[in-house]
């Protein structure tokens, strides 16, 4: 066998490896999103790490799409948000009326390191026992 052919047969398999570079912490925090400046709605996010959140929405978005969104969350006893501008980067297949929220991943594209640093920590806060 040759080398090559060697090489391209380790990389076939079941194992489906993590490519994330940031750690994702399921969480339950409510946001505000809009896809302009007229109209809020309300979702959820149900996980989120340092690059970005999975979002359950009431609607349909498009992938590459950008939406205003403030995340909502306690630290230390206390109130916190996070404005940040987001950008589709993945859909879930819905199937159909009364199966509920669209699932959508999001990166961040414009956030503050002022919140980017409240977000670490209140990441850090939930890796601690």
């Amino acid at each position: 066998m040759k080398k090559e052919e060697k090489d391209t047969k380790l990389r076939y398999g079941t194992v489906n490896f993590e490519k994330r570079r940031h750690r994702r912490f399921n969480v339950d925090l409510p946001i505000e999103y809009s896809r302009t400046d007229l109209f809020v709605k309300h979702g959820h996010a149900v996980n989120a790490s340092e690059s970005g959140l999975l979002l359950y929405l009431p609607e349909q978005m498009e992938f590459g799409q950008n939406l205003k969104l403030k995340l909502f969350f306690t630290s230390a006893s206390e109130m916190n948000t996070i404005e940040t501008l987001v950008q589709v980067v993945w859909l879930d297949i819905h199937l159909g009326d009364g199966w509920g929220d669209y699932r959508t991943g999001v990166r961040f594209v414009d956030i503050s390191p002022q919140d980017l640093a409240k977000l670490k920590n209140f990441l850090i806060s939930l890796s601690s026992p």
